[in-house]
């Protein structure tokens, strides 16, 4: 029997031997140099080319408590939850870190109002505390409370039949730092959303939920992993399993950027891929104890003037809940849930889809929405756990974990909200598989990257802003993206004053975060930058293509790209804009999926998982 960390090394076949394909790291005149070391402490987290090639280095050399696939916020959280209980952890993730489901989400923390119909109050009950725990004290930065309207359409019996779920609402989570639900009559109620149609309700509830951008927050539980000694890596994707017996010992991967692969030594490896959960299982050799449907969510995007109020809405339909969000200077509307079994890296939004959102929130307004007014849209796909016949609204949202085969644990289901308990329920099942004796999650107690210090910060804001030159209102916008961190983001401005610029079509966001997004958070193509490290892919009319070159030209002079380079960075970004236009003009899933996969992919050594490999 082995002891930690002294699992057999396994090499990958290439003809008639056996090779480590791990490239060393050539110097200017041909010598090759000793690889760069990844820094522990707070540096560890600036995820910089020296931190990844760095990483690609420990990945190639190192054996593994844990193997995490998947860097959505399942998988982040996970490899933070493992690192945080001194396991030796390595992250990889196949695009970008939040490229799937963890940035296309409705972007709240909330119990789920609907849940409690459902009679999940076990998974209600959760997701408040986790709420309570990401508002107050692990990610104050980032999550945010956000009050909601609640109308009530019928006399009599609605009022006091909301009233005794929201009070179970306020309560079920524990102690809880928002307000609790304040009843208003009708004319109170448009007092405060003049938007509404007068005969759409009759009187209404407010409460309070939680949002946060969905991306920033998993980049940060990423960093934050790093920050406590995981390897974390993207463009890293796995194309097979090492095997010893019947037992996974390990993944092989391949770097998408360069096309290089090496195999990771891994006691255990933990399946944290979502919607492709089946697809890892199916290359592992096993056969999972659950299968996973996709259901397709679709969001739209409006400007914050075309609707007048100061909450948010929760609206019920025929078959869901539909939300009206404020997200900054805009709303989101949200969102659709129907069966997806198409490409699901690129899920498509519909005309239809459109339609469906633009004619169930235009029936409570008083000024309707038309396309013209949609700035932005964006569909992503939760993982539910399936039976063979369930509507995919009607699926449950709690998560389960099991054992694929020996060495190898997935974890599918459960919501965003609740990522940090999934990824301590995945780390509880994997441990098993460990020759040693593991403590218990503590990431109830670790703040994420930029909460330590956050709101002695809010009160510096004035004294900050005049340091840097800025709008307190800007200081404070960069403050709840960055937090503690955002000395890190403004500084290199006082060197470079051009980067306290605004970037160009984009006004919300500066220049200084997007040098940031590269020197620190990982960014490795433009497309990352406008679609994850910041959000102006959704939140203006011309989805990124006005900022493109601008973005490109600065980012491109970090990571140093040539001008052709450049060229078709820009290119394959108008590519993806104008694909998913045209998906949007179709009106059913198949004729949009069509046109939306068709765009090509930015990162160009992905395998194709239809036809993997399985390393013996």
């Amino acid at each position: 029997m082995w002891g930690p960390g002294q699992l057999p090394r396994r090499l990958i076949r290439i003809g008639g031997g056996y090779v480590r394909h791990c490239a060393s790291v050539p110097s200017m005149d041909g010598v090759e140099d000793s690889p760069p070391s990844i820094p522990r402490g707070g540096a560890a987290s600036r995820l910089d080319a020296n931190y990844r090639e760095a990483a690609w280095h420990r990945l190639c050399t190192d054996p593994f408590d844990v193997v995490v696939i998947g860097g959505g916020v399942t998988g982040a959280g996970a490899a933070l939850d493992a690192a945080t209980r001194g396991l030796t952890v390595a992250l990889v993730e196949a695009r970008d870190f939040a490229a799937g489901t963890s940035s296309r989400s409705s972007k709240l923390f909330h119990g789920g109002l609907r849940y409690l119909e459902q009679l999940e109050f076990g998974l209600v009950r959760e997701a408040l505390h986790e709420r309570e725990l990401m508002t107050t004290y692990l990610a104050p930065h980032l999550v945010k409370p956000v009050p909601f309207l609640y109308p009530l359409t019928h006399r009599a019996w609605e009022r006091p039949y909301v009233a005794s779920g929201l009070a179970l609402y306020d309560t079920m989570g524990g102690s809880s730092s928002v307000p609790g639900q304040k009843h208003l009559t009708r004319a109170a109620a448009l007092r405060l959303f003049p938007g509404l149609r007068r005969d759409a309700l009759i009187g209404a509830v407010r409460y309070y939920d939680a949002q946060a951008d969905d991306a920033r927050h998993t980049l940060t539980v990423a960093r934050t992993a790093a920050r406590y000694g995981a390897v974390v890596r993207a463009s890293t994707q796995v194309v097979g399993f090492a095997h010893e017996s019947d037992r996974v010992v390990g993944v092989r991967v391949r770097d998408v950027e360069d096309g290089r692969e090496t195999t990771v030594d891994a006691g255990v490896v933990l399946n944290c891929t979502g919607v492709w959960t089946d697809e890892i299982q199916a290359i592992s050799g096993g056969r999972g104890r659950f299968k996973v449907r996709a259901s397709k969510g679709v969001h739209i995007v409006v400007s914050r003037e075309k609707i007048t109020g100061d909450t948010g809405l929760i609206l019920r339909t025929d078959t869901s809940v539909l939300f009206v969000i404020p997200w900054k200077n805009h709303w989101l509307i949200g969102t659709t849930d129907t069966d997806w079994t198409l490409d699901l890296a690129h899920p498509a939004a519909t005309r239809a889809d459109i339609d469906y959102l633009l004619e169930r929130v235009n029936a409570v307004l008083v000024s309707p929405l038309t396309h013209d007014d949609i700035e932005g849209v964006y569909a992503g796909l939760r993982p539910l756990l399936a039976g063979e016949s369930e509507e995919t609204s009607k699926l449950s949202r709690e998560h389960d974990v099991a054992r694929v085969v020996p060495g190898l644990i997935s974890i599918a289901g459960g919501k965003y909200t609740t990522y940090r308990v999934m990824a301590a329920d995945a780390v509880d099942a994997g441990v098993g598989d460990l020759p040693k004796l593991v403590p218990a999650s503590c990431t109830d107690k670790v703040p994420l990257l930029g909460a330590d210090g956050y709101f002695a910060m809010r009160n510096q804001v004035d004294a900050l802003a005049a340091e840097y030159g800025l709008h307190p209102y800007r200081v404070l916008h960069v403050l709840d993206r960055y937090g503690s961190m955002i000395r890190d983001v403004l500084e290199p401005a006082l060197a470079e004053p051009a980067l306290l610029q605004t970037v160009p079509g984009a006004p919300d966001y500066l220049m200084a975060e997007i040098r940031y997004a590269v020197t620190h958070e990982g960014a490795l193509h433009l497309e990352d930058v406008l679609t994850r490290r910041t959000r102006i892919s959704i939140e203006y009319p011309h989805r990124g293509v006005e900022s493109a070159a601008a973005v490109a030209e600065l980012i491109g002079h970090i990571l140093g790209w040539d001008d052709a380079t450049r060229q078709h960075e820009i290119e394959q970004y108008t590519a993806r804009v104008d694909a998913e236009r045209a998906s949007q003009a179709k009106d059913d899933d198949a004729d949009a999926d069509a046109v939306r996969s068709a765009a090509p992919e930015i990162r160009p050594d992905l395998v194709d998982m239809d036809r993997p490999t399985i390393v013996r």
